[in-house]
């Protein structure tokens, strides 16, 4: 989220829950405003987690307020054993994010030095104002599939180019520059799967998980080719099988797209693994393991091919 619009967010809602508490004369109606602000989350899916939590923290909280004020008085002693328990039990409980707002609010009971009913509804109305302000502030969140498509775009572009600069290695000479460009996309995929997470955390009634999917499945596959590349690096001499599988990696990278089944290249690849292992014998020990390498390659390849029509046959009437 832009920093400008993080701020007027972060303003309006603060703003907002103290006018609401102030308009039903509830005393202390800033930290209502304090509430709302730390309640303010970059996900709806956190926001309302951490509503929950706070909710059950403030009824176990002020159980806990309640007891130590009633048999040590309102002091600081009794304070002191508020303190002493609630920290604790809140974190045993993974409830440790209301802690601190909700402890603004028991002070206050130290200040009125009373328990009775109306002082208790206005901490709580504070709390609830607070909270569900911040809810409100969070149900607008700005959808990012402008952003999202440009990372589809990018990333096949840059998986495209990689297998041609390994389809080149593979014909005359290791490329040094793939590590580089294995690098560049793991980078784009880390960014583009933290986009495509947060706006998953973002839906909260209508949920779809294709586009992170589709990310981790092209992680996935960089990670393949990852391991071609290393394959590749110890091939020493080019030949016929090498110029064979070069020809299907440039052939694997034109049809490289996001609404391609890639069945038809699966057929292909087992033709040319069959014709693999029907080809002539090595008979050095360079020629054993050049062809070694290059029948991995192609095993990985296979691979590669597979994480697509897996991914095609889970998302197909997504297209």
């Amino acid at each position: 989220m832009p920093l400008l619009e993080r701020t007027i967010k972060m303003v309006v809602t603060t703003i907002l829950a103290i006018l609401i508490a102030e308009s039903l004369q509830l005393t202390y109606a800033i930290s209502a405003g304090i509430i709302a602000l730390l309640s303010l989350h970059d996900t709806r899916k956190t926001s309302l987690k951490v509503a929950r939590e706070r909710l059950f923290a403030f009824f176990l909280a002020f159980c806990i307020a309640f007891f130590s004020f009633t048999v040590f008085g309102f002091s600081m002693l009794a304070f002191t054993v508020y303190l002493s328990f609630s920290i604790p039990i809140l974190y045993l409980l993974k409830l440790e994010s209301g802690l601190v707002p909700i402890t603004v609010l028991v002070t206050h009971l130290l200040v009125f030095k009373s328990l009775n009913f109306q002082i208790l509804s206005n901490e709580f109305l504070l709390f609830i104002i607070g909270t569900s302000t911040a809810l409100l502030g969070n149900a607008y969140m700005k959808t990012p599939k402008k952003e999202i498509q440009q990372y589809h775009v990018i990333i096949e572009k840059e998986l495209k180019d990689l297998l041609f600069q390994l389809e080149s290695s593979l014909l005359t000479h290791f490329d040094n520059r793939l590590y580089h460009s294995l690098e560049q996309l793991e980078d784009l995929l880390g960014e583009a799967l933290v986009l495509v997470y947060r706006d998953s955390h973002n839906q909260v009634f209508q949920q779809t998980n294709y586009h992170v999917h589709y990310f981790e499945m092209r992680r996935h596959q960089l990670r393949i080719v990852d391991k071609m590349v290393k394959s590749c690096k110890k091939i020493t001499e080019r030949n016929r099988q090498s110029i064979l599988l070069a020809h299907f990696i440039h052939e694997t990278a034109e049809q490289l797209s996001e609404t391609n089944s890639a069945l038809t290249l699966r057929e292909d690849i087992s033709l040319l693994l069959e014709t693999y292992r029907q080809g002539e014998l090595p008979k050095t020990r360079l020629e054993f393991e050049n062809r070694s390498q290059i029948f991995q390659i192609l095993q990985d390849l296979e691979q590669f091919i597979l994480e697509k029509i897996e991914f095609y046959k889970e998302y197909k009437e997504y297209y």
